[in-house]
């Protein structure tokens, strides 16, 4: 595998779902572009807690940077065309507003600070 970060926009919701043995993990599908801007469809699974719930508080079109394993793909569309498309197992989410929860948390001042 290959350890990756991908930046794209969400493609639809992501989604929880339960193993048979009755472990929950999160998948979604996230459409990220290349520097000749290709389309490559990313196939996420998240095992973590965290890292599914933040999946889930998006919503489709939603951008995201996701880290992770990668593992390359090929598929074939109904032209018989072959398309690539990358599996990851996302470990960290991050979106524009934990950049913004992020900095705001920096700027406050420090404890020993305040008179």
């Amino acid at each position: 595998m290959i350890d990756g970060l991908i930046a794209g926009r969400l493609m639809g919701d992501a989604s929880r779902r339960v193993d048979k043995a009755g472990h929950t993990y999160t998948v979604a599908r996230v459409l990220a572009r290349n520097k000749a801007d290709e389309e490559f469809i990313v196939n996420v699974i998240a095992f973590d807690a965290a890292t599914g719930a933040a999946l889930l508080a998006l919503a489709d079109g939603d951008a995201l940077s996701i880290a992770g394993s990668l593992t390359p793909k090929v598929w074939t569309d109904k032209q018989g065309n072959h398309r690539p498309s990358l599996d990851l197992i996302a470990v960290q989410v991050m979106t524009a507003y934990d950049v913004g929860r992020k900095s705001a948390v920096a700027e406050l001042p420090d404890i020993q600070d305040i008179p």
